[in-house]
């Protein structure tokens, strides 16, 4: 009887792990991954403090929800001031993989951040920055 509980008890554990897999929660944006991903990509053009100015791009500190093209610092390319949106976790993932291809002409000469992991956990690193 013992055996056999303990057998069922390793299923149990066995079809509750793979629950994990299906849920996403293996692969879900991790914030502390995107903060490293935003010092080694982003942080040579970006500031990503409260105050932190204008470096060669605007300050990503409270981009998501801002208005495209609105850092009275920065003199943003007028593809960017027309763009019309606001930053949201969507827009990051579409313009992030190639900046120039999603707004030709802007002054961002990143070539883009091609790993979806690294992309969704930059996004939810920045998603932090409020």
């Amino acid at each position: 009887m013992a055996r056999l509980l303990a057998i069922l008890a390793a299923g149990v554990a066995g079809v509750l792990g793979d629950v994990g897999a299906f849920t996403g929660s293996a692969t879900a944006a991790d914030a502390a991954r995107g903060q490293a991903v935003f010092g080694s990509q982003c942080s040579i053009c970006h500031s990503n403090t409260r105050n932190g100015g204008v470096v060669v791009g605007p300050p990503l500190y409270g981009v998501v929800g801002r208005k495209a093209g609105s850092i009275p610092d920065f003199s943003y390319s007028s593809t960017m001031k027309a763009a019309g949106f606001v930053w949201t976790a969507d827009q990051l993932r579409a313009y992030l993989p190639a900046p120039r291809r999603y707004l030709p002409n802007v002054k961002m000469t990143y070539p883009g951040l091609k790993n979806p992991t690294q992309l969704n956990d930059l996004i939810a690193y920045l998603e932090t920055l409020k």
